[in-house]
């Protein structure tokens, strides 16, 4: 256990994943990694060593460098991945260890990529625990905790300004500030994982993240811990995740630093032990959030009348091959043929739209022109299909699309936020038997 656990690779694609394995208890444990963690520099600071080593006494615990950081493969700036793929970073790891089910432990600004995929994979998710972290990084009209929306270009150029240096290292750790031995470890932690420039990136990315609307989707044993006197992720925002996470637990822990492992992790380190040790969902679960994709061809009854049923057939006949090969492509689930469009749903939205718009490219050379609707919310799986309101605002959404648009629901956006995807307003429409809903159509 005194040992430093050896580095593999996990390949995703053409991407390899660094991580690190070490401890054999019966429940598997993965840590989700926040912006300026480094598997490579947590093992030279005894109590972040010491933190691990204990929750490896009870679990196997799993750590990684998500793509982009550390010793993983590089992510682009101009496209810096999504919680999507981070998700995809987690779940190449755990096929890499042969890892089903796990738990998910996230802290910080790694919060909401572990709730997200508890939402997205609760097949593949035992438990969550989330650690000093939150659902929205900034204020909102019903949400008065966080930066004001003015506060985040200062806050990246702070970031841009004094990442990796001293003068930032205790930064989030106030109570380890005046350790002049931590200053300097977690200075260096930070410079291992991000350059300045890609740390500003990051957190810009983070600060936009609201993933408020998907927390009654969480239906996996669930504890929030979190430190009772931290300032920039306030105990206030620990406890609106508790609240509105179904049965989750609130632990509060003395202290303002947001990392884990200062002291008294051991109260931390009791809280997640007996929590692990007793959390195991009652059924598998049925349900899940997904991004619900409704495509649908354009005048087909005047196309089939003017093709005849001969040529009517065989064009259907391209586009359902095309479709399924791109849903597949893009890792979604086709659920079924609707006669003259597709039913596809996707782990996240960004998935979905990236299929929408190649899908939409490719058929146009056949001289079929689409229109899609998406929306992201709770499904729910039976066999080979899906049912639940979900599905029904997915389909209403599809009804108010133009053709060649893709019109997507208010929850969309917020999932995309910061990927670079653009969003035209469309305002409120009212859906049959859903009521009133603004919509968006996806412009790139």
């Amino acid at each position: 256990m005194d040992e430093v656990p050896i580095t593999r690779y996990a390949r995703l694609g053409t991407s390899r994943i660094a991580y690190q394995v070490m401890g054999q208890g019966p429940l598997d444990l993965v840590l989700v990694p926040g912006t300026g963690d480094c598997i490579d520099a947590v093992w030279e600071w005894p109590p972040y060593a010491r933190f691990l080593r204990r929750l490896a006494t009870f679990s196997r615990v799993i750590i990684f460098d998500q793509r982009g950081t550390g010793a993983s493969d590089p992510a682009s700036l101009e496209a810096v991945a999504s919680w999507e793929e981070w998700a995809d970073d987690a779940r190449a790891v755990m096929d890499a260890v042969d890892s089903p089910r796990a738990a998910i432990l996230g802290q910080a600004d790694a919060g909401p990529t572990a709730m997200l995929f508890a939402a997205t994979l609760p097949e593949r998710t035992e438990a969550l625990v989330l650690a000093n972290t939150t659902a929205r990084f900034l204020t909102d009209v019903d949400y008065p905790w966080g930066l004001s929306p003015d506060d985040i270009e200062p806050a990246i150029a702070f970031i841009e300004e004094n990442w990796g240096t001293e003068e930032f290292a205790g930064f989030g750790s106030p109570d380890s500030a005046a350790d002049p031995a931590f200053v300097r470890w977690e200075a260096k932690a930070e410079r291992m994982a991000l350059s300045p420039t890609s740390a500003g990136a990051y957190m810009r990315w983070r600060q936009l993240t609201d993933v408020r609307g998907i927390l009654p989707s969480i239906r996996v044993p669930t504890l929030v811990i979190h430190r009772r006197d931290t300032k920039f992720i306030t105990l206030d925002q620990g406890r609106h995740l508790a609240d509105r996470i179904q049965g989750a637990h609130l632990v509060v822990v003395p202290g303002a630093n947001i990392i884990l492992y200062s002291e008294p992790s051991s109260v931390i380190l009791d809280a997640i032990e007996e929590f692990l040790t007793k959390a195991r969902p009652n059924t598998q679960p049925d349900r899940a959030l997904a991004a619900v994709l409704f495509t649908d061809i354009v005048g087909s009854t005047e196309q089939a009348t003017a093709l005849g049923d001969r040529q009517w057939r065989a064009l259907l006949e391209s586009h359902d091959a095309v479709a399924r090969a791109l849903v597949g492509q893009h890792r979604g689930r086709l659920v079924k043929m609707t006669g003259d469009g597709v039913l596809a749903t996707f782990d996240g939205p960004g998935r979905a739209i990236r299929c929408a718009f190649d899908l939409r490219d490719a058929l146009e050379p056949l001289g079929i022109a689409i229109r899609c609707g998406l929306h992201a919310g709770e499904v729910e799986f039976r066999d080979n299909d899906v049912a639940g309101i979900g599905v029904h605002i997915a389909a209403r959404v599809l009804d108010h699309a133009c053709g060649g648009e893709l019109l997507a629901s208010s929850a969309v956006p917020l999932l995309v936020a910061g990927s670079g995807i653009d969003f035209a307003d469309r305002g409120e429409h009212e859906l049959k038997g859903v009521g009133a809903l603004r919509l968006f159509a996806v412009e790139a």
